[in-house]
């Protein structure tokens, strides 16, 4: 088998970001490669973020450009092929265009382990590859293996095989309570989730070493490594934790998440942009819009311009109706009492925090 690629990819959001510090500093031993998805339709905000990061790792970051022979930017060549068929919620052929197809061209048929920065706050789950040749790993969280890693080292067919391993991995003082929970079967009462559950809060470290021997049958890109580093790592890292690690190692947090006053009506509110990705990005809530036309009003003109023949980037509205001064005050004045609702139950100082609900939809291969 060929040697192990160890990949990370820099989506132009907080998260990616932090991972790309977290991993580099904390497991220097890891040969990292770094690489972005440009569809030259990113925020300035974007591009500077990618400079911050390489200048304190001390590392190039690959730029990947899906249609790389076309003289357009990658989204227009493919808007061209759908026949001015703006992406949406129910068709993302962006995504799978700009973002997966150029990482997948990438790491071609090498063994891959793919570093993916969900947070140990968050519940979903990242982009995981068909490819056999591509394993994803999540180190911010408590679990760091995939939903597909999980589901076969849990089947009841397994627990035979996975009760001799455990046998001989150290669960510490629970290792009687190890046993008893990886040889219960599961069932209605006792689902995946529960039984997972129940080995991570027993010993997080005893369930990575056993997880790792499983793999040694297994055709993923870990099975044939001697040792992994992240076999030990207890840490869980949520959204505080991803600002503290931008902030204290100066790359800072992308200038997008900068809380914006506005007023209207007599009161102030609060905006910003949640998330990463294009800027006409149709995951943007219509605060976002508001923000995107006052904050960069060539961008929103630009957007402006690729509506057309019916295809809009928010459902059942146009852009130029949505800056209508009167359509734009009635969206402030319902994200006013809509971020004083959720402000009332959410004491974070971070806007995003308000609007968590809204940050964890989407692509992850876009936005983290």
């Amino acid at each position: 088998m060929s040697k192990i690629r160890h990949v990370l990819g820099i989506s132009g959001g907080k998260d990616s970001a932090a991972l790309a510090i977290y991993v580099k500093t904390k497991y220097p031993e890891l040969e990292l490669d770094f690489y972005s998805s440009d569809t030259g339709k990113e925020l300035d905000e974007t591009y500077q973020l990618i400079q911050n990061l390489e200048v304190y790792l001390g590392i190039k970051i690959n730029i990947l450009k899906a249609a790389e022979n076309s003289s357009e930017d990658p989204f227009d060549h493919f808007l061209k092929m759908y026949g001015g068929f703006l992406p949406s919620s129910n068709s993302r052929w962006c995504t799978k265009k700009l973002k997966l197809d150029p990482f997948e061209k990438y790491v071609g048929s090498d063994p891959v382990v793919s570093y993916v920065g969900i947070r140990g706050d968050e519940e979903r789950e990242g982009y995981i590859s068909t490819k056999k040749n591509i394993q994803s790993i999540f180190p911010f969280r408590k679990n760091i293996w995939s939903e597909d890693v999980v589901a076969k080292i849990l089947s009841n067919s397994n627990i035979g095989m996975i009760e001799d391993y455990a046998k001989n991995i150290d669960f510490g003082r629970f290792q009687d309570k190890a046993l008893q929970i990886v040889s219960k079967k599961i069932d209605t009462s006792f689902t995946q989730a529960h039984k997972l559950k129940a080995l991570l809060d027993t010993d997080v470290k005893g369930f990575n070493h056993l997880v790792f021997e499983f793999l040694k049958t297994t055709d993923y890109p870990l099975a044939s490594e001697k040792s992994f580093p992240l076999l030990d790592n207890e840490d869980v890292l949520v959204r505080d934790d991803i600002f503290r690690i931008l902030k204290e190692s100066g790359v800072g947090v992308p200038a997008y998440y900068n809380k914006i006053d506005f007023e209207i009506n007599g009161k102030t509110g609060q905006y910003a942009r949640s998330r990463s990705g294009c800027y006409f990005c149709f995951f943007q809530q219509k605060i976002e819009w508001v923000w995107l036309y006052e904050q960069h009003p060539d961008l929103y003109k630009k957007a402006m311009e690729y509506e057309k023949d019916g295809y809009n980037w928010v459902q059942g509205e146009s852009l130029e109706d949505l800056i209508n001064p009167e359509r734009m005050a009635k969206i402030k004045t319902e994200y006013i009492k809509r971020m004083e609702r959720k402000a009332s139950k959410n004491q974070s100082p971070y806007l995003i925090d308000i609007l968590d609900e809204e940050e964890g939809i989407g692509c992850a291969s876009c936005f983290i």
